[in-house]
């Protein structure tokens, strides 16, 4: 499509999925891991896999980073060669979560060198990746961001939220929603049943109305069959809500739902419920309820 190259790098539970829906477009895409095993199974699907991520990002014009973190997103594009590699005028898209000055200081270092970014991190998970249906949050430049509308297409809703470093902001938006959300309904349910409804009848009524969420639908699900082999894990949702007050701390700004629900979740995670899904706050709550009695 258009002659682009598409470059991927990090093609684990989301990165792979991603690719495909690339090449199912029409894009011709070399991927690449860092453990090249979770690449190789998509030559089948028409990548190229490279053996460097700076062997794939050279002759590229668009070139994305789905990545652990900040930091295996910065030494991937500034120590191992990936920024020298791309061409002047490439677009690095960065799907990855990470801290929004982070990404302002690579999409500067990257200006520097003549290649425009845009940070563009992502929410609807594995399910949301393979179908094309990801909500992505952009910032950066709104030119720059519309010339790269049609690769991030497949993959999902694009949405400008402003300049560089507010795409990952409203990533940790999201998450903020997520965690609070996730407290609100296990509390609720807590209290049903402590008075003797059905924490399942309870759900049941209280869908479509107006505190009806996704957070409700799927993970009220899961309270209600105590089935929490892991989505996101608490440890990730922790991680999360201490990224968003350090953040909201260098905004001047105070967060005290967050913080509470942070406490607890920083509680549970030490008290070895860390690899649970962040839906088993529940269970905490449930205990600390218990010790409470006793």
């Amino acid at each position: 499509m258009g002659g682009r190259k598409i470059a991927f790098l990090g093609t684990g539970l989301m990165g792979a999925p991603m690719v495909r829906r690339l090449l199912a477009a029409g894009f011709a895409v070399t991927a690449w891991n860092r453990d090249r095993s979770k690449a190789e199974p998509l030559a089948a699907d028409g990548a190229i896999v490279a053996d460097t991520a700076a062997e794939a990002a050279r002759g590229t014009s668009v070139l994305f980073t789905m990545l652990t973190n900040g930091g295996a997103v910065g030494e991937v594009l500034f120590g191992s060669g990936v920024a020298d590699a791309l061409e002047i005028g490439a677009v690095v898209i960065d799907n990855s979560s990470i801290p929004p000055a982070t990404a302002r200081e690579h999409s500067f270092k990257l200006a520097e060198r003549g290649i425009r970014h845009i940070d563009a991190p992502v929410s609807g998970g594995v399910v949301g990746a393979e179908a094309g249906t990801l909500a992505i949050m952009v910032g950066g430049d709104a030119d720059v961001i519309d010339s790269v509308r049609d690769v991030m297409a497949p993959l999902g809703r694009v949405t400008r939220v402003g300049p560089s470093g507010t795409g990952q902001l409203a990533k940790l938006g999201n998450q903020q929603i997520v965690a609070v959300t996730i407290g609100a309904v296990a509390e609720a349910m807590l209290l049903v049943e402590a008075g003797g409804g059905s924490r399942e009848a309870f759900r049941n009524a209280i869908r479509g109305g107006f505190a009806e969420s996704r957070i409700l639908e799927l993970h009220g699900q899961r309270m209600i069959e105590r089935s929490f082999e892991p989505g996101g894990t608490a440890r990730i949702q922790l991680k999360d809500l201490d990224m968003i007050l350090a953040t909201a701390s260098g905004l001047s700004l105070q967060l005290p739902l967050t913080e509470t629900v942070r406490a607890e979740f920083a509680e549970f995670v030490e008290n070895g419920g860390g690899e649970l899904d962040h839906s088993a706050l529940l269970q905490h709550l449930e205990d600390k309820n218990a010790r409470g009695k006793a």
